[in-house]
C-alpha cells in the first residue's frame, strides 16, 4: 500500500517543522489525545497548539521508524531524543474522506521520557 495522503501531509509538516501547514491538514473537529492529559482535547485550535508545541520539542530529533496503514487510519512509530534520553512512541492518525485528520493520538515510553516530554510541552504551551 502506498503512503496515504494524510500521512504524507503529516510527514511534510514534521519534516519542515512548519505548523502553518496544519491548517490544511486538520479537520475543524479534530481531536488530540495526549499521553499526558486524560481528557481528549477537542477542536482544531487546541490540536494545532499541541502539535505545534510537539514540533518544537520533538521536531529536531523526531524520526519515524515504522508505519502501518488502514483504510482511514495509520500508526506511525517514532523515536526522538530529549535531554540525552531516547523516547519511543506512536502517533495514531485517523482521517476523513477529505484526507483531513480527525483524530491524532500519541503514546510515549519510557516513563522518564514521558515526564521529560510533559515538562517541555507544558513550558512550550505556556
Amino acid at each position: 500500500m502506498s503512503v496515504p495522503a494524510a500521512v504524507a501531509a503529516w510527514h511534510e509538516v514534521a519534516a519542515r517543522r512548519d505548523a502553518s501547514l496544519l491548517d490544511g491538514l486538520l479537520a475543524d473537529s479534530c481531536v488530540f489525545r495526549s499521553p499526558a492529559v486524560h481528557t481528549p482535547q477537542e477542536g482544531k485550535a487546541i490540536t494545532t497548539a499541541y502539535l505545534t508545541a510537539a514540533l518544537v520539542v520533538l521536531g529536531p530529533t523526531l524520526t519515524y521508524v515504522r508505519e502501518w496503514y488502514g483504510e482511514d487510519s495509520a500508526v506511525l512509530e517514532f523515536e526522538a531524543t530529549l535531554e540525552g534520553l531516547t523516547i519511543h512512541g506512536v502517533d495514531m492518525l485517523t482521517w476523513g474522506p477529505d484526507d483531513r485528520l480527525t483524530d491524532f493520538a500519541v503514546m510515549v515510553r519510557p516513563f522518564k521520557g514521558l515526564t521529560t516530554l510533559m515538562e517541555k510541552m507544558a513550558a512550550e504551551l505556556g
